[in-house]
């Protein structure tokens, strides 16, 4: 799954579908003034414009690493920025906005996971071509490493990917998650043990 791929199938579905969600009714903005409405409409739809371009292609992969297909990742991110645009007037504090949408992604992966049935498919997932990551790990190895984290209970698997894949701080990742912070490093603790162990076994 290259960088290049990902920019522009995230950028055609989103500009194809369009911004305006006609059928909502409860938007949170001013019904009563039609200016005002538009004016509002199209802050938001210029700032979750930014956002999405600035923050899509590494909530695709966010995606990708907890669901293991690119078609569910798209779907759930695409959701999720939805989302944050039909509740832009609602939101507290827009300097929040992706921390919204990291946590709409990580409640649509939940959503989706406990929606498969057994047999799930586990596909690898593959970084750049030119990245150090591809040239020092060869492909059996991501696969089992992949493997291995997706075997991991749900909030030791979140713990690891939003930790060591997003570089989050354990303050943002306990605020994405609802946890305390040290419930945060303690999942991730356990988690980076049963990796090793796992990868240990299979070793």
């Amino acid at each position: 799954m290259e960088s290049d791929d990902l920019v522009g199938a995230a950028a055609l579905r989103w500009s194809d579908s369009g911004w305006t969600d006609s059928g909502s009714t409860d938007s949170g903005w001013p019904d009563d003034d039609p200016p005002a409405r538009r004016a509002a409409a199209t802050d938001a739809e210029a700032a979750v414009a930014a956002l999405y371009d600035a923050a899509a292609v590494g909530l695709l992969r966010l995606a990708y690493l907890m669901l293991g297909d690119r078609p569910s990742a798209e779907d759930v991110v695409q959701d999720a920025f939805f989302g944050l645009y039909r509740n832009w007037a609602r939101l507290a504090d827009h300097d929040r906005a992706l921390a919204y949408v990291r946590s709409s992604v990580l409640n649509g992966c939940r959503s989706a996971l406990r929606r498969r049935a057994v047999g799930r498919r586990l596909t690898t997932y593959q970084p750049p071509a030119a990245s150090a990551e591809a040239t020092a790990l060869g492909y059996e190895e991501r696969r089992e490493v992949m493997q291995a984290v997706r075997r991991l209970p749900d909030r030791q698997r979140e713990a690891l990917v939003l930790r060591f894949y997003l570089d989050l701080p354990d303050a943002e990742i306990a605020r994405i998650m609802g946890l305390r912070p040290s419930s945060v490093r303690s999942a991730t603790h356990r988690a980076l043990k049963a990796l090793g162990l796992s990868l240990e076994e299979g070793s």
